[in-house]
């Protein structure tokens, strides 16, 4: 190759590595209370605001809210907490609870833990994650919301060593939440499955819960009644200050439950977006329950 070629070659390549971007780096935990995990990167986004309200304003959920605060607040202060599992209907602020009692235990705990999240389809790559953050003083929560498992999904089999199995272990900084609309996060023809494929009976009867088992609280969440869904409406009215009577406010939170064909959290929330952006009332600042 003559001078001239490899020079042209040379500054081809000097151009490209101008236009490449810079590699990323592994996010410290220093600094911010909320993560989002990339795992092609290997690195963790920092969030600037979480999306959540505050632990106030979760109505009809006062046994569940008890029970995970408490864990979280172990947790934060360094004492013995187990994983989580949030399990049951939509929209009854499963994953809301989670963010909600992140903040109020760093409240109490001022930079205690950080909130960690990973992605479903990202699963698989839990391992990495706990890896990178094996190496961090600071204390973790991972979670990962709306979490099942398909006919012919393999990655729970990684989750299950994970959680508390294989030679390292879970990392005595990390605790794992999860939020999934499924008691046993399989669904009902991959646990058939499962049985028809065992050796023995009790062998598919250990598949079928085993990993369910690897969480050490099992938190339920039900559809709400109109009481109760009346009572969030009230809440975030009076968290708003929205200018409207009392019977009013729960005529028109009915007639929306029944367009929706629900009562929720969620479904009070949207209520009250509406509402709100009727009667003039920015609340755009706030977030709803997952």
């Amino acid at each position: 190759m003559d001078q001239t070629a490899l020079d042209i070659l040379t500054r081809i390549a000097s151009a490209l590595e101008r236009l490449a971007p810079p590699p990323a780096q592994p996010a410290s935990l220093a600094g911010h209370d909320a993560f989002v995990w990339h795992p092609a990167r290997r690195t963790l986004e920092p969030v600037a605001r979480v999306s959540r309200v505050d632990i106030s304003l979760l109505q009809g959920v006062d046994r569940q809210k008890q029970i995970l605060l408490e864990n979280t607040l172990r947790f934060a202060r360094s004492l013995p907490a187990n994983n989580v599992m949030l399990w049951g209907a939509r929209g009854m602020g499963k994953s809301s609870l989670v963010k909600a009692a992140h903040a109020a235990a760093n409240a109490a705990h001022p930079g205690s833990l950080a909130l960690v999240e990973i992605h479903r389809e990202d699963i698989a790559t839990l391992p990495d994650l706990l890896d990178v953050l094996r190496a961090e003083a600071r204390r973790c929560l991972v979670l990962c919301d709306d979490l099942s498992f398909e006919r012919e999904d393999a990655d729970y089999k990684a989750l299950k060593s994970v959680l508390d199995g294989g030679i390292k272990g879970r990392p005595d900084n990390v605790l794992f939440y999860a939020t999934s609309n499924r008691r046993h996060l399989m669904p009902r023809d991959m646990i058939e499955n499962e049985r028809a494929t065992a050796i023995t009976p009790s062998e598919a009867t250990e598949e079928k819960v085993s990993l369910s088992d690897r969480f050490g609280l099992w938190i339920g969440f039900h559809n709400c009644d109109q009481a109760t869904y009346f009572a969030m409406v009230d809440a975030y009215a009076a968290w708003f200050a929205l200018p409207i009577e009392a019977g009013a406010l729960h005529a028109e939170a009915a007639e929306w439950s029944v367009t929706r064909g629900a009562r929720s959290g969620r479904v009070a929330w949207q209520f009250i977006n509406d509402i709100a952006g009727r009667l003039g009332r920015d609340i755009a600042p706030h977030h709803a329950r997952g």
